[in-house]
């Protein structure tokens, strides 16, 4: 079997480099605005499938649930504030993550 430096005792692994995630862009003038409501809880297990970079105070989350997707936004500061888009089939929501990422909606 190969040498496998993790399976040695006191093995120093190099870690990676941290990771700095996607930036949504600003909004463009003329935009369309997001429908954002508060959350439902209405799913029991929601995987978060993409995510951009937690630098920022506010982060969004292409989430899955239920056989079907929606954008989770989180802002935070003094206090915590989370809204969720409308659940959508896979292709409308995929679509709607770019169009935010592009600064095209917001």
């Amino acid at each position: 079997m190969g040498d496998c430096a993790a399976k040695r005792p006191g093995a120093d692994i190099p870690l990676p480099p941290p990771y700095h995630g996607i930036h949504a862009s600003p909004p463009r003038d003329g935009h369309k605005r997001i429908n954002w409501m508060k959350p439902t809880n209405r799913s029991d297990r929601v995987r978060v499938r993409r995510h951009t970079c937690e630098c920022k105070a506010t982060i969004y989350e292409l989430c899955a649930a239920g056989g079907l997707l929606f954008i989770r936004r989180t802002t935070r500061g003094k206090k915590v504030e989370i809204r969720e888009t409308e659940r959508l089939v896979a292709t409308r929501m995929e679509e709607l993550w770019v169009r935010l990422l592009s600064g095209e909606v917001h």
